[in-house]
């Protein structure tokens, strides 16, 4: 016979854990995985390029400046949907389409179908001076990429001059290709010349940016800089 004083059993839930951060054994090893998180993979690298590959052949084909941004936006959508299905990230895929909106509110405010590049521009040239500005302040911005992976303590890494070294090497790197791709594309721009602004747009973009990780892979592969622990 059961009394008022018993005991009753509580079974308490144990907390979930917080998946930990990935824990890395050197900063070259940390500094790769950050770079290919960034830059989406291969297929994030796709989603950024088929955009403005049908923008820049429907414009050849058509010279209709409205056709080439609804099909250009619709191949974005598609991509979209397709992640959407899949459960995946459509982080990628989202920068593209918030692109391809900015740059059809510039063309079709002025009719003109080279602004549809400007906005790109305009990102890279701001993106650049803003890294540019970190590097030569001595604040790398690889750095912060690196301190991503450390959130006790995201700013060790800029207690060690010589990890501050490695970021400001591949943080150069890193700037190397929106240069070059300003360089030539701001000239096709005052030119008019919308077909190779479309082909300097894809040439000079992921091409350019794998060709400066490979640079980079090639940098970080021949040292082995060890991952401090946070100081407590």
């Amino acid at each position: 016979m059961s009394t008022a004083d018993e005991a009753v059993p509580v079974t308490a839930t144990a907390p979930q854990p917080t998946p930990a951060a990935p824990v890395y054994d050197t900063v070259e090893a940390a500094v790769r995985a950050q770079l290919a998180k960034a830059f989406g993979g291969k297929r994030g690298t796709v989603e950024a390029a088929v955009p403005t590959i049908t923008f820049t052949l429907a414009w050849i084909t058509t010279e209709q400046l409205q056709l080439s941004l609804i099909l250009s936006g619709g191949i974005a959508a598609v991509l979209l949907v397709a992640r959407i299905v899949q459960r995946s990230t459509p982080q990628f895929v989202l920068n593209s389409l918030f692109g391809i909106g900015i740059g059809a509110f510039f063309a079709l405010r002025s009719g003109k179908a080279e602004d549809a590049f400007l906005p790109g521009m305009l990102w890279i040239a701001v993106v650049e001076a803003i890294m540019i500005f970190s590097i030569l302040v001595r604040w790398p911005f690889m750095g912060f990429m690196l301190g991503a992976t450390n959130p006790e303590d995201p700013l060790a890494w800029h207690r060690d001059k010589g990890i501050v070294k490695l970021c400001t090497k591949v943080s150069w790197i890193m700037v190397l290709p929106g240069l070059i791709k300003l360089t030539v594309q701001i000239p096709l721009y005052l030119a008019g010349q919308v077909v190779w602004l479309g082909i300097a747009k894809i040439a000079l973009g992921w091409p350019v940016y794998l060709a400066a990780l490979a640079t980079v892979g090639w940098v970080l592969a021949r040292g082995r800089t060890a991952m401090r622990p946070a100081v407590s």
